[in-house]
């Protein structure tokens, strides 16, 4: 037997008269711009009626772009819960400011809407009402179980909602809405549910919904403003013009609305609807029962959107590219209709150009594998419903890079991305193995202290109060640069496959990246740049001691620039830096390794017992940039992250980014790649140069 579960409303009848924003008689709500970047907004009514959804609601709130206060008024009977649901949590994380006016009612879920606001506002012959979530269920009695645990969860979702506003516990607000409890303006204050009291209206507009009809306890004060339409205390009635003869007899003629009639039918649409949804769902088994059960029980789910919300679910955990044989790909499961299918397309055309470019395995059964870009391209718009027939190859693949349903152009961004990545990834450059590395947040000068910073600790005797230290005035600086280029994939390259616009081109800039801080950093030994903090060259003999002259790659040379390292100072105390690379140009690669890695000296199968006591004393890094310079000249460095050479990246983000737009001037996507770095010398002391 198949399911069906419903929670069936009837919609207010459509009738003028009613406040209704700007006029209209069709609409639950109605949103308006008002000065200061202020939004008046009004829920009047049956939320969810006349087959308005919360969606709508959304979408008016965000064309009015950028706002700082929202002025809410509030006079309804409640409504379909999960709009009210998606309105509440729509409100609650806007950042305007927001004031909620309870203008007569505010029941069921829309007291629950009405807890957005901070104040809230209600005269003293205003309503407020909290019940427990109703429903009505149909089916085998394990639908009517399935259905009231449904409405529990929605129970312990609304639940939260009061609490947070009133600091009620879950337990005092749960025996509320056990008892449908009706709250005048005054009680709303006391109970935590309103923040001010304000004088009572004499009129309130008319609620057309028959939900009013449902509530048991409504108190009979409210009642008689809300059924009928209240006049202003004291106002005379208006006479009323004659009617022509003729118009007075075609009213008589009029027959009267069969509201019978009008039930029938709304029945008769459900029926339908509840059917339509039982079809989509059968195709897949038992599997998504539940999930059925909830798109039945929301009246506002019309058949696209179940559609949609079991694609959804279906592509929950699984590869998309997997699923293209699936049933939501069966002509009969669209119905002779167009029905999005999510990503899947979107997610095997990046799978196919992905395998194309090497990054990741074929997917056997992607039958977007063989394709060419260009066909690539036709099928990225096809599938979201965009008509290419008439298109020459030129404006379809301009149509695909900038339709805002088309993925073709992000797809082509990623395939470049991963390509400039693997470029600065895979760039055989050695900087990073022994410089520091640092993280500014902006382009100002930033200031580094270096190694010694201070001296020691001074003592603090009994009694006595700490002092603080002060930083020299002798800094080193540091400053962020950009470096960047572009290219661009042109339409002549989609159209002729070009994938080297997509692996070899960026591949080759993302190692023109990392090249290019290389750079930076080895100029910095090369030129004997100055040091920024006392204005003398990075490697001097006399102020620094850091030059060791006369050197050659053995034993002798090296144990005396670790010395010149190890005696370096702060005022009178000593630094104690040990060295932990050896930077050589790669003539001295061999011999530089030879005399480190051995066990003993050269010449010492004269006398065995004679060691090496430089073995292993630092790692060494062959550049071939320092062979530009001199094949004779090496250094010697701390260990890595020590204050040496630093290189700083914006934020810290230590590799290429790249954006993309249409170009105007190429008929194509112009894409930029740029990284943002800072290289500059902290401290001498941790350095050592030797030179012939």
């Amino acid at each position: 037997m198949k399911t069906t579960v419903a929670a069936i409303k009837m919609p207010p009848v459509m009738t003028t008269g009613n406040e209704r924003g700007e006029g209209s008689s069709n609409s639950w709500y109605s949103i308006r711009a008002a000065v200061n970047n202020t939004a008046e907004v009004r829920i009047y009514d049956e939320i969810g009626g006349w087959g308005i959804s919360a969606r709508w609601f959304a979408e008016e709130l965000a064309a009015l772009g950028q706002i700082n206060r929202i002025n809410l008024h509030i006079h309804s009977p409640g409504g379909a819960v999960l709009d009210g649901i998606a309105i509440y949590n729509l409100l609650k994380n806007h950042p305007a400011q927001k004031t909620v006016y309870i203008d007569g009612m505010a029941c069921s879920m829309a007291s629950a809407i009405a807890m957005v606001g901070n104040p809230i506002i209600m005269p003293e012959n205003a309503m407020m009402m909290i019940h427990k979530p109703r429903g009505v269920a149909g089916g085998e009695a394990e639908d009517i179980r399935e259905y009231a645990d449904l409405l529990d969860k929605i129970e312990s979702v609304i639940i939260p909602i009061y609490t947070e506003k009133t600091g009620k516990t879950p337990e005092d607000i749960a025996a509320m809405l056990a008892k449908e409890t009706w709250m005048s303006g005054a009680e709303c204050v006391s109970e935590g549910f309103a923040d001010k009291l304000i004088q009572p209206v004499k009129a309130m507009a008319c609620i057309h919904s028959k939900r009013v009809e449902e509530f048991e306890h409504m108190p009979q004060s409210i009642k008689g403003m809300i059924i009928a339409p209240q006049g202003n205390a004291g106002a005379q009635p208006q006479p009323q013009a004659k009617a022509p003869e003729s118009q007075i007899q075609s009213q008589a003629q009029s027959p009267a609305v069969d509201e019978n009639a009008i039930r029938a039918r709304l029945q008769e649409e459900q029926r339908n609807r509840i059917t339509g949804i039982q079809n989509v769902f059968s195709l897949s088994g038992d599997r998504y029962a539940s999930l059925m059960a909830e798109c039945i029980a929301d009246v506002d789910c019309s058949l696209e959107m179940a559609k949609d919300r079991l694609l959804a679910e279906m592509a929950k955990g699984i590869t998309p590219t997997n699923q293209l044989n699936g049933p939501q790909n069966r002509a009969e499961f669209h119905a002779g209709m167009y029905t999005g299918n999510g990503n899947i397309t979107g997610d095997a055309v990046r799978a196919a150009v992905m395998a194309r470019a090497g990054y990741e395995e074929a997917q056997k059964d992607n039958p977007y594998n063989c394709m060419t870009l260009r066909e690539l391209a036709r099928i990225s718009l096809v599938a979201r419903g965009t008509g290419v027939s008439s298109m020459n190859p030129m404006q379809m693949i301009g149509m695909a890079f900038t339709h805002s349903t088309s993925d073709f152009g992000n797809i082509l961004l990623d395939v470049a991305n991963k390509s400039i990545l693997q470029g600065w990834q895979e760039a055989p450059e050695t900087f990073d193995a022994w410089t520091k590395k640092g993280q500014l947040s902006d382009f100002r000068i930033a200031h580094r202290v270096g190694m010694g910073g201070f001296s020691s600790l001074r003592q603090v005797r009994e009694g006595a109060e700490y002092k603080y230290v002060t930083t020299g005035d002798k800094q080193a600086t540091i400053a962020l640069a950009t470096y960047g280029e572009l290219f661009s994939i042109t339409r002549q390259a989609i159209i002729n496959d070009d994938m080297n616009m997509l692996t070899d081109v960026p591949m080759k800039l993302g190692r023109a990246a990392k090249a290019t801080i290389a750079d930076l950093v080895y100029d910095v030994l090369i030129s004997n740049q100055k040091l920024s903090s006392d204005n003398v060259a990075l490697f001097d003999k006399t102020k620094h001691a850091n030059v060791l002259e006369k050197a050659v790659m053995d034993v002798a040379s090296l144990d005396k620039a670790r010395q010149l390292m190890r005696m370096q100072k702060e005022s009178d105390r000593h630094l104690n830096i040990r060295p932990a690379f050896v930077l050589v140009p790669t003539a001295l690669e061999s011999v530089s390794n030879q005399v480190i890695k051995s066990v003993s000296v050269k010449g010492a199968d004269i006398n065995a017992g004679i060691i090496n006591p430089v073995k292993d004393f630092a790692t060494v890094i062959a550049e071939p940039r320092l062979d530009d310079a001199s094949q004779s000249t090496f250094y010697l460095t701390a260990a890595k992250g020590s204050d040496t050479v630093e290189v700083a990246y914006l934020n810290g983000v230590d590799e290429p980014y790249i954006d993309q737009q249409e170009g105007f001037t190429v008929d194509g996507v112009t894409t930029k790649v740029r990284i943002d770095a800072g290289v500059a010398p902290v401290d001498y002391r941790g350095m050592v140069k030797c030179t012939v």
